[in-house]
C-alpha cells in the first residue's frame, strides 16, 4: 500500500445527481425514509442508459422488502424486476425517477417481526469493466476483501454506514434487469474518509471532512 494514500475505512454518504434534486430527495423520503446517507444534487451532466451502479437495501425479512418496494412504486419508481423468491431469498429491483437503480432484498425466508420499511444495510455496488483493477485500487487504499469470486468483490468496512462492492458491469446490469449500455456521467459522488480520487471506472470519491 502506498503510505502517501489516505486510508479508506468508511463511506459516509453518496450524492446522486438529478435534473430535479428536490423531486429526487422527495422520492427518497417517501419510498425509503432515507437519512442523509443518500443525498441529492442538481446536475445537467449528460447521461444515457445504465449509469454503472446499483444501490441495495438489505432488509431483515420479506415483509419489509415488500413494504419498501410498494412505497417506491407508489412514489414513482419503475419496476425493473418484480418481487420474487429465489434460491438466495426474496427481492425486486426498481428504478427511481432520477434514474438510480435500487435493489430491495432479503436472504430471510419468513417474517418474524412486525412489517416496516426498515432495513439493515445499504450497499453500493459499482460496475467495473476490469474487476481486478478496481479491486487493486481499493485494497491499495486500505479496504479488506470480504468475498471475492471472479466478477464480484465485496469489501469489509466494519462500522461504515454504507457497504461497498464491485461487480462486472455487464453482470451488474443483468442482475438489475437493464441493458449494460450507457454513456456519459455516472451522476453519483461518494464521500468517505479516504481522500479525493477517481477509480478506474470513473467513479468520483470526495473527502467527507472537506
Amino acid at each position: 500500500m502506498d503510505t502517501n494514500l489516505k486510508t479508506l475505512t468508511r463511506i459516509d454518504s453518496i450524492t446522486l445527481g438529478a435534473a430535479d434534486p428536490d423531486a429526487a430527495a422527495r422520492f427518497h423520503r417517501e419510498a425509503f425514509d432515507l437519512d442523509d446517507r443518500v443525498r441529492t444534487a442538481g446536475t445537467d451532466a449528460a447521461t444515457d442508459g445504465f449509469r454503472g451502479f446499483t444501490i441495495s437495501l438489505v432488509a431483515p425479512q420479506p415483509g419489509n422488502v415488500t413494504a419498501l418496494f410498494d412505497a417506491a412504486v407508489a412514489a414513482g419508481a419503475d419496476i425493473l424486476k418484480p418481487l420474487a423468491k429465489s434460491l438466495w431469498g426474496f427481492g425486486g429491483v426498481v428504478q427511481a425517477p432520477d434514474g438510480a437503480i435500487w435493489n430491495l432484498a432479503t436472504s430471510t425466508k419468513k417474517d418474524s417481526a412486525p412489517v416496516s420499511r426498515s432495513f439493515d444495510h445499504l450497499v453500493l455496488l459499482l460496475g467495473a469493466e476490469d474487476v481486478a483493477a478496481g479491486k487493486r485500487l481499493y485494497v491499495e487504499r486500505g479496504l479488506a476483501v470480504g468475498k471475492s469470486f471472479g466478477s464480484y468483490v465485496d469489501f469489509e468496512i466494519p462500522g461504515s454506514p454504507i457497504g461497498l462492492g464491485l461487480y462486472k458491469r455487464r453482470a451488474l446490469a443483468k442482475s438489475a434487469g437493464v441493458s449494460p449500455e450507457g454513456t456519459g456521467s455516472h451522476r453519483i459522488r461518494i464521500a468517505g474518509d479516504g481522500g479525493s480520487f477517481t477509480d478506474p471506472d470513473g467513479f468520483e470519491w470526495t473527502d467527507a471532512s472537506a
